[in-house]
């Protein structure tokens, strides 16, 4: 397992975490979360109660989420420490009896509201992607671009699931195939290069990035339509020649602009750097 040990700060209070790459999942010490939402001068005896009256309650699978992993401790050494991802940790602040806690709560009550009424009205979930990504400082032309995105991933998952495929590692190798084509990088080497560890690959593409990317989508999609692959095997071939396909238009930009379209930048941080160009003297 390849961690990566960082702290993070919460109203002035340290969380110890680390960064599973391979998991592409962060995991957090669960005492340190604790101690800043109770208060506790024992946090790790706190845990172990909680941690008993969750079993008690048939709460086990939760428990059983919790990995213990050696973390840097206060006297300097590395002792095991009980850690949580985000899913489980958000499952155990539910269980925290404490003011500090609640606005977590509501938050997590808010998120799974909105949920069923996006089941119910799914525009309402490209309305609620606008607006995030307007709140994070994208341009609306972009955005513009990502939503299409979201459309034509879903066409080629439904078209993946038409042939068989499963959700999760099947999709995963399929669009690494996919990228691997176009780009001439896997997703991982193309977060590398971005410098993105947990963050949307997607959401750090620039416009024309996003653009090839749905090109060798929809083409995958169209041409597993007409060649209806059985196995992996032959959908990853498909998956190939539609980002083949992509590979040839990004060839071809490139030559004609003689730059990279493959870039390390992402879009917020070009749409900043074009509001301090200053303008031509003439």
């Amino acid at each position: 397992m390849i961690k990566t040990h960082s702290i993070v700060l919460f109203n002035q209070k340290q969380i110890r975490r680390f960064y599973d790459e391979k998991k592409e999942l962060w995991y957090f010490s669960i005492v340190d979360v604790i101690e800043i939402l109770t208060n506790s001068k024992n946090s790790a005896v706190y845990w172990r109660v909680l941690k008993k009256r969750l079993k008690d309650e048939g709460s086990d699978q939760t428990v059983t989420k919790c990995n213990g992993l050696k973390m840097l401790a206060a006297d300097g050494k590395m002792r095991l420490t009980d850690v949580a991802n985000t899913e489980t940790l958000l499952r155990l602040i539910q269980s925290i009896p404490s003011p500090k806690a609640e606005p977590f709560k509501l938050w997590l009550a808010k998120v799974g509201y909105e949920r069923i009424e996006e089941t119910e009205n799914p525009e309402l979930t490209f309305d609620r992607a606008m607006k995030t990504y307007l709140q994070k400082g994208y341009s609306k032309e972009w955005i513009n671009q990502r939503l299409k995105s979201i459309e034509v991933r879903k066409e080629l998952t439904d078209e993946w699931h038409e042939r068989g495929m499963k959700k999760g590692l099947d999709y995963a190798i399929l669009t690494d195939e996919i990228t691997r084509a176009w780009a001439e990088k896997s997703v991982k080497e193309y977060k590398k290069f971005k410098g993105l560890k947990k963050e949307n690959l997607r959401d750090n593409m620039t416009n024309l990035e996003l653009v090839l990317n749905m090109l060798a989508e929809v083409s995958t999609t169209e041409i597993s339509k007409k060649k209806k692959p059985k196995g992996l095997e032959s959908n990853k071939q498909i998956a190939k020649k539609g980002g083949l396909a992509a590979k040839k238009a990004r060839l071809e930009i490139e030559k004609q602009t003689g730059e990279s379209v493959i870039t390390s930048k992402n879009p917020k941080f070009l749409k900043a750097k074009q509001k301090h160009v200053l303008p031509d003297n003439k």
